[in-house]
């Protein structure tokens, strides 16, 4: 149990309190609190980029889990990739649980993107291998390859694709390094994208060819 800290006003709860300001009633620690709002915050949290956190969640994971399931969220965990992330509680019997998050929707550069992702962290993936990485031309390279051969908006293709690189960095599927061209693959894209979702995907980019649906299939319950 963590100590609690002094809110800037002087105050100070007792040893045996887990109170962090005057008038909380909260039962969790500081350190549960705040691994609890790097859950809500994020799209995920990972023990390589919230080491503090993921820590807590190990030693805390029933408390925080409660938490989450009184909004009704899931956590899904998965320790060997040190990866958590929030998903809504879809209900079995048909009921309407209120929502905190969106389907997750991704435009056909963002799909394109997402599956070479998974299929290249896949491949390079193994053995003593820990860390995957990309260059930008590479993923402009994938989007350009589904665009009709007839296409003319060659601007604003490309702009689409800088957008979809964009959005996956601000997601953190990307993550950036020292070399603004050189992107690192976080390994939540294979918890994101499990093997059905990643044929799901597949297939819908083999139907929508060169036209057709801009959108892929929503995932439901997870933050967009």
């Amino acid at each position: 149990m963590s100590s609690n800290p002094d809110d800037g006003d002087g105050f100070w709860a007792d040893s045996t309190s887990t109170a962090v300001f005057p008038g909380d009633t909260g039962e969790l620690d500081f350190d549960e609190r705040r691994a609890l709002t790097a859950i809500l915050k994020n799209h995920y949290i990972s023990g390589a980029d919230h080491s503090a956190e993921w820590k807590t969640l190990m030693e805390s994971e029933s408390s925080i889990v409660r938490r989450l399931n009184e909004l009704f969220l899931h956590l899904h965990v998965d320790r060997e990739r040190e990866v958590a992330f929030k998903r809504q509680v879809i209900a079995e019997d048909g009921r309407k649980y209120p929502t905190l998050l969106r389907n997750a929707t991704y435009t056909k550069e963002e799909t394109i993107l997402m599956v070479f992702l998974r299929t290249r962290f896949r491949s390079e993936h193994v053995g003593t291998t820990t860390e995957v990485f990309v260059d930008r031309d590479e993923l402009r390279g994938a989007v350009e390859s589904y665009r009709p051969a007839n296409a003319t908006d060659h601007s604003g293709d490309a702009r689409r694709a800088d957008n979809a690189i964009d959005s996956l960095l601000k997601s953190r599927v990307l993550q950036t390094t020292p070399d603004p061209e050189r992107l690192r693959i976080s390994p939540v894209i294979e918890v994101l994208m499990p093997v059905p979702r990643l044929r799901e995907l597949l297939d819908w980019l083999e139907q929508a060819g060169t036209g057709g649906q801009t959108t892929a299939p929503a995932t439901e319950g997870v933050e967009a």
